[in-house]
């Protein structure tokens, strides 16, 4: 009987190493309008494999196949929890053009949270523009009635219930025509245009997880 072969300190030291970490990788992508936020779809729209060539990444959390704006795709699970879980209340930002012209009434709504489909929504904040921003123009224009005129709203919330920012619109009677994300916690979309992606700075990837 053969006695198992003495172990040296080296191969005792490799035996207790702890595996190294895989690197991970995160980009900023700027999602286009009716593109899916999945890479495949089974019922043949456009998704976000057809503009990132990237392995392993995946969409942190959901924007709406007809919302447009920043998608954070990412192959670390722990930062993917952080941005979308509600308990770390990540603030996302939003510009909305809505139908017709909002009072101050129906914005003081919004922002004490309203009764959607049973459920109060989280405080949020809102702004009425003054003027249309500076943004990339949408594919497919949106519906044009010469006699309702429309507004744009910036929006900050706490919490992505599932097409929330067009529930609250709604729910106030300003149904919302055109969504972008512009922000999410310190990341911003910028000068980014539909389609267009890049990797997140050390920096960046460090304001989001302090």
């Amino acid at each position: 009987m053969k006695r198992p072969a003495k172990q040296t300190k080296q191969h005792r030291q490799q035996k207790h190493r702890k595996p190294t970490a895989k690197p991970t990788r995160t980009l900023l992508f700027c999602k286009p309008y009716k593109v899916m936020c999945s890479f495949t779809d089974t019922e043949g729209r456009a998704t976000v494999g057809d503009y990132v060539d990237v392995p392993n990444v995946y969409a942190a959390g959901r924007l709406d196949y007809d919302s447009e704006g920043l998608l954070l795709l990412t192959s670390d699970g722990n930062l993917a929890h952080r941005i979308t879980h509600p308990r770390h209340k990540l603030p996302k930002q939003y510009l909305a053009q809505v139908e017709r012209i909002p009072t101050e009434e129906a914005l003081t709504k919004f922002r004490h949270g309203l009764l959607i489909k049973g459920v109060m929504t989280r405080p949020a904040q809102v702004e009425l523009l003054p003027t249309e921003p500076d943004i990339f123009p949408r594919s497919e224009p949106i519906r044009y009635r010469k006699t309702v005129p429309t507004a744009w709203l910036k929006i900050t919330l706490t919490e992505g219930k599932k097409r929330q920012v067009r529930r609250m619109t709604a729910a106030i009677g300003h149904p919302t025509l055109r969504l972008i994300r512009s922000a999410i916690g310190p990341l911003r979309l910028g000068t980014m245009h539909p389609g267009e992606w890049r990797e997140l700075t050390p920096q960046e990837l460090k304001n989001l997880t302090s």
